[in-house]
């Protein structure tokens, strides 16, 4: 009969948003350049130019838990309104966890997943999967991410 039906935006109407930069767009050389729906809102990427605009090449979707244990910087919780968030880069992205307890167990498997990298940096040869912490933490996280 009659009314609107929401239609998924163009290739070039599509944009993300970065700390630095504001809005950016998926360049058209890119494999991702005619995807027009992410399950996530977030991107990583490698490459950042500008010509007529910024474009990114070389993108990836990520999920949450993946962007939490892996992304740079420091990870902090705080209650805001009612809502525990887990924030990055300095409060520039956030979630909002389940619970204080879940925001909690996020940071610490972040932390414990940070430590576990520097002592396989300070000994190369140390297998993360025969020792049990690392295999708890590694088996944790493949847990998480799979389950997401």
């Amino acid at each position: 009969s009659t009314g609107a039906v929401k239609m998924q935006p163009k290739a070039e109407e599509l944009k993300f948003v970065t700390k630095n930069d504001g809005y950016v767009h998926i360049h058209p050389s890119s494999v991702n350049y005619q995807t027009r729906h992410f399950e996530s809102p977030y991107l990583v990427y490698h490459e950042k130019i500008k010509t007529s605009r910024v474009f990114i090449r070389d993108c990836s979707m990520v999920s949450v838990y993946p962007l939490v244990l892996l992304g740079g910087g420091q990870v902090h919780v705080q209650l805001l309104k009612g809502s525990f968030v887990i924030s990055l880069d300095d409060g520039w992205i956030r979630f909002v966890a389940a619970s204080h307890q879940v925001a909690e167990l996020v940071k610490e498997l972040r932390c414990e997943l940070d430590q576990l990298l520097q002592d396989k940096i300070k000994n190369p040869s140390m297998d993360l999967c025969m020792c049990p912490r690392g295999s708890r933490i590694i088996g944790m996280i493949v847990k998480l991410v799979t389950t997401q």
